[in-house]
């Protein structure tokens, strides 16, 4: 008998945690979709304003990376623009 108490208390514990983590992600997921329309918002004021916004996109990507990281993706592609005469 005190197993099944043990057993039932377990279940419900876990299906109460496996709804409050379904909650917390959907919740999270509806602030994705609120923070990429402001994004989309964005980039629309800035092409209003005259601005290129696939080179503000590049820029964007590159920012977020560190210093080596944009160095040696440089190279390569000085490499690769090198070798199929781009340059």
């Amino acid at each position: 008998m005190a197993d099944d108490i043990t057993t039932e208390t377990a279940d419900t514990v876990a299906a109460g945690q496996l709804r409050a983590f379904i909650e917390r992600v959907e919740r999270l997921e509806e602030d994705k979709k609120t923070i990429a329309e402001d994004i989309k918002e964005v980039y629309a004021e800035m092409k209003a304003n005259g601005f290129d916004t696939k080179a503000v996109r590049s820029i964007v990507r590159l920012r977020k990376k560190d210093q080596a990281e944009r160095q040696e993706e440089e190279a390569m592609i000085d490499l690769y623009k090198a070798a199929l005469g781009m340059e």
